[in-house]
């Protein structure tokens, strides 16, 4: 293995990868990868924020978010909006109230942030007449230009087989199951359900603001919801080993939310989930947008990643 390293540069090349150090945060610093290259899905950005004072003489747990493009730097966001990721976390640890961790951020692929978010076995469950109302509605609003087809099992794959066991590599991390999070809004919130599902071995808890439970954008003939569900009531980790944190507003998208979120509760109810290790906030006047989730990103934080 080829392992450089210039401490003295702004740019860190470390087992031939690029990092390239972005000081715009506002605390903390943010290595990112330019251009992770994986065999599941197209290549894209990781930014790994590393707290103040990091250091290889502890370990640290890790939170993987997905659309890193919006945790740090509003300037880069068509809505000049942000998750505000490193203050919030760097309070929290200041306040002792989390565990010492890094934020590894996932930059979504544009186009194909849809089908590699949407959870695939589920959609693999529909009739093939449902999958064409499916494709139409993401058609009409832009989100494809084909016939639509999830790609999210690769997607976990990347995560999984590729991207964590690097992170693990090159940084000082703990590597069991609880200290490793996954995190996300809207199709973000969707994807890392889907992961600690999948992968209930990998993920110990699962961070999902505004889920986007409709997985198009009406409800008219909806199936998505009813198929996710069914997925969940087979498929949610076991609740004495896994933490799962839920949310949602009601204005703008988040207003499809409250009764799909009522019938998700009620699943995890009956599978044996309680207020030790899941909870569900709805948040009134709240929005679809990165501010809303700035505005409570530390209620999952600490419910996550209490010390």
């Amino acid at each position: 293995m080829i392992r450089f390293i210039f401490l003295f540069a702004t740019v860190v090349f470390l087992n031939n990868v690029i990092f390239a150090q972005l000081p715009a945060v506002s605390s903390g610093t943010i290595q990112r990868i330019e251009k992770f290259d994986s065999k599941f899905v197209d290549a894209r950005k990781v930014d790994i924020w590393l707290p103040e004072n990091y250091t290889t003489q502890k370990k640290y747990a890790v939170l993987y978010m997905q659309d890193g493009n919006s945790l740090y730097d509003s300037t880069i966001m068509w809505n000049h909006q942000e998750w505000g990721v490193d203050e919030t976390v760097t309070r929290l640890l200041h306040e002792n109230k989390i565990k010492d961790l890094i934020v590894v951020g996932i930059w979504n692929n544009g186009t194909k942030r849809h089908p590699e978010y949407f959870p695939q076995k589920p959609y693999a469950s529909l009739t093939e007449i449902q999958k064409e109302l499916v494709t139409k509605q993401l058609q009409e609003k832009g989100r494809t230009t084909a016939a639509f087809s999830p790609v999210s099992d690769n997607y976990l794959k990347f995560l999984v087989q590729e991207l964590k066991p690097f992170v693990d590599s090159a940084f000082s991390t703990k590597k069991n199951r609880r200290n490793t999070f996954i995190a996300g809004s809207s199709m973000g919130g969707l994807i890392s359900l889907y992961a600690i599902c999948e992968y209930p071995k990998i993920f110990g808890g699962a961070a999902c603001l505004s889920t986007h439970w409709p997985g198009i954008f009406s409800m008219d003939s909806n199936p998505v919801p009813k198929v996710l569900i069914n997925y969940l009531q087979k498929h949610l980790p076991r609740p004495n080993s896994h933490k799962i944190y839920f949310d949602y507003g009601d204005q703008t998208l988040d207003a499809l939310y409250k009764p799909l979120q009522l019938k998700v509760d009620t699943v995890m109810q009956e599978k044996g989930f309680t207020t030790k290790n899941w909870v569900t906030q709805y948040f009134p006047g709240d929005d679809h947008s990165e501010k809303s989730w700035q505005n409570r990103l530390a209620i999952p934080l600490v419910f996550l990643l209490k010390k």
